[in-house]
């Protein structure tokens, strides 16, 4: 599909699939990266119903680096397993080094 035909929920999956393996960035950086910086409620929306799409969601949270998406997820803490499977450590839903595993799909795409 060539890009200007992909819908938004679209574009947001394939910035999504580029989040580097133990690294997380914000709903708000994806919808800034794709030109819809008001967007990220609709980014929010794009992850809750990538299931079945190869879509590594676990690795956007919000602008705080909380696992707000975590109820998405099939199972207690999927998302948090997922996150620690990759080195990011979480305690109570948090990113504990956010600024540290943070990726900007502006700066690293």
């Amino acid at each position: 599909m060539k890009p200007e035909t992909l819908s938004f929920f679209d574009k947001v999956y394939e910035v999504a699939k580029q989040i580097p393996h133990g690294r997380v960035t914000n709903y708000g950086a994806i919808a800034k990266y794709l030109g819809a910086a008001r967007s990220a409620r609709m980014v929010g929306y794009a992850m809750n119903g990538s299931h079945g799409k190869n879509v590594p969601a676990h690795r956007v949270v919000n602008r705080k680096g909380l696992l707000t998406g975590k109820h998405h997820f099939e199972g207690t803490n999927l998302m948090q397993q997922l996150l620690e499977s990759e080195g990011v450590v979480v305690k109570e839903n948090q990113i504990q080094n956010f600024d540290e595993v943070f990726w900007d799909p502006a700066v690293e795409l």
